[in-house]
């Protein structure tokens, strides 16, 4: 008998959850053949001796969508452990009209690539053929399908148009979606009612999906906004998640507890109900996200012309709200798309009103017009001490939020949030070895298998015989994250060894150049 890979004498946290052992693991071809004890010599051997064996973590919540076309290497998250990205919340690749794809490629800022696809399915088939080294899946987004449908009109769909919103829905859970997601702060996902997100998650719910939502509100409607979830899971009989779970702003800090006990009550009552988060204590979102709904109405073109409208403008003046609210100092664009904009990245709309000499919401819209982008900024509104709370959540999984990258060519063009390079390294480093937040076998588990079941994935999450190669090996003592809000692009380090469908991609912490990342799709009616 031959083993492809050996990787010996590491401590095996098999992402159960239980007591780690010292042992090794061998893959043969894509899968693992043995945990344990193992003679037999490997073709490849790696010495695990002194560090963490893991399954490979799981991205919640990734953007790498685009960054994945140029760069398959996905190395910003492959250096910190991740070999399966899940993509989902807002605007996806499909499914798409001709219409979207001329808005989608206009949208394009520093990463450019050609849309040659209409469905989701396709794209994630498109990054494979291209090659990348993580494994991909996606949820079908609710504001793709609305866009289809309804375009961008603040209304309900009629009896017939909601059909034809489900089908798409069946349509991209028979292409292998994960359940459906939605983003309900942004326009046009915001214009839909309970009772649509109830019918379509109920065309999911005949595949067995899940229903995950970036909520209505994150902030002074928080807890009505997880009772919506609720109500949505319980009446199209779904599972659900939370994505990025936080309280914005320091009045709706002390919610945290009642938002906790919510999501208590509903898992108690049977009801599966989950969280993601990401490590940080800032989000990160478009600057357009401050402008009230009914201003997006129509799609971008009709925003940024509404902002040169006087009437217009002023009404939007009096309604935008910062996610916290006067301190717009917290408050910093990382992205503009037109290169004279580009020497403000990183300077708070405080300063940037205060240069110009205009009042910060002015320059908000001044902005928005002048870009016409969505202007990815950084929002300082969260809690660390309410980030660590969740940290210890025995349903919270994570996700980063952000796309994954290098430090090189065209994504310098632009500020991140540190997310991208750190979200993994920073829970291990901070929270559990550093603070013992949360116990090492706990957070593999939440960083493994809890989210692989709450996926339906066929075979991952753990290592066992018999499951898919995708492992990490990784030094509890040193993993660090390195990137910070000023100086984001940065690796983590600590993450020795990633194991891709059995293939090396990462070795002694420098990548491969191999390519084996596969489009997973989740086990049909599980």
């Amino acid at each position: 008998m031959t083993y492809d890979l050996v990787i010996r004498g590491g401590t095996i946290h098999d992402g159960g959850g239980g007591e780690p052992f010292v042992g090794d693991v061998a893959v043969r071809a894509d899968a693992i053949a043995e945990v344990g004890r193992v003679t037999e010599r490997g073709a490849a051997e790696i010495d695990a001796t002194g560090l963490a064996v893991a399954p490979g973590f799981i991205n919640m919540l990734s953007h790498a969508n685009g960054a994945l076309m140029v760069d398959g290497r996905s190395q910003s998250d492959i250096r910190q452990g991740v070999t399966l990205e899940v993509f989902g919340e807002g605007w996806l690749m499909g499914p798409l009209n001709d219409a979207m794809r001329r808005d989608a490629l206009e949208q394009q800022v520093d990463i450019r690539y050609d849309i040659t696809w209409s469905t989701l399915a396709g794209q994630l088939a498109e990054m494979v053929r291209r090659g990348i080294s993580t494994n991909v899946a996606s949820f079908v987004s609710a504001t793709n399908v609305r866009i289809n449908v309804v375009g961008h009109a603040d209304r309900p769909p009629s009896s017939d148009e909601l059909e034809r919103m489900r089908a798409l829905v069946r349509e991209a859970m028979t292409q292998g979606a994960l359940g459906l997601a939605t983003a309900l702060i942004y326009a046009p996902a915001t214009y839909a009612d309970t009772s649509e997100l109830v019918e379509m998650s109920r065309a999911v719910a005949e595949f067995g999906g899940m229903y995950i939502s970036h909520m209505r509100s994150e902030g002074s409607r928080l807890l009505e906004a997880i009772d919506e979830l609720v109500t949505i899971a319980r009446a199209a009989a779904v599972p659900a998640e939370i994505y990025h779970l936080k309280q914005s702003g320091p009045a709706n800090w002390p919610k945290i507890g009642d938002a906790i006990a919510r999501v208590d009550a509903a898992r108690e009552s049977g009801l599966r109900i989950t969280a993601d988060m990401y490590t940080y204590a800032a989000s990160s979102t478009g600057l357009d996200s401050v402008i009230p709904a009914w201003a997006h109405e129509g799609g971008h073109r009709e925003l940024v012309a509404r902002l040169q409208e006087p009437a217009t403008r002023a009404r939007i003046r009096g309604e935008i709200s910062a996610v916290a609210s006067g301190r717009w100092d917290a408050v910093r664009p990382v992205s503009f798309r037109e290169p004279r904009l580009r020497p403000l990245i990183g300077r708070t709309i405080s300063e940037i009103a205060a240069e110009r000499g205009r009042d910060p919401a002015e320059t908000v819209m001044d902005l928005l017009a002048e870009d016409a982008s969505r202007i990815t900024s950084v929002f300082f509104s969260m809690s660390e001490d309410n980030v660590r709370r969740e940290v210890a959540l025995p349903w919270m999984s994570f996700g980063s939020d952000g796309a994954s990258l290098a430090p090189e060519g065209d994504f310098l063009r632009s500020s991140i949030h540190p997310r991208a390079y750190g979200n993994f390294a920073r829970l291990l480093a901070r929270y559990v070895r550093d603070e013992a937040v949360v116990a090492l076998p706990e957070a593999i588990r939440r960083l493994t298998s809890l989210p692989a079941s709450n996926l339906r994935l066929d075979r991952r999450g753990r290592l066992v015989r018999g499951h898919f190669a995708d492992v990490v090996v990784f030094d509890p003592r040193t993993i660090q994250d390195h990137a910070s809000f000023e100086d984001p692009h940065r690796y983590a380090s600590g993450v020795a060894h990633v194991v891709v469908n059995g293939t090396p991609v990462l070795r002694d912490g420098e990548h491969t150049g191999a390519l084996p990342g596969r489009a997973l799709a989740p086990v049909a009616g599980a």
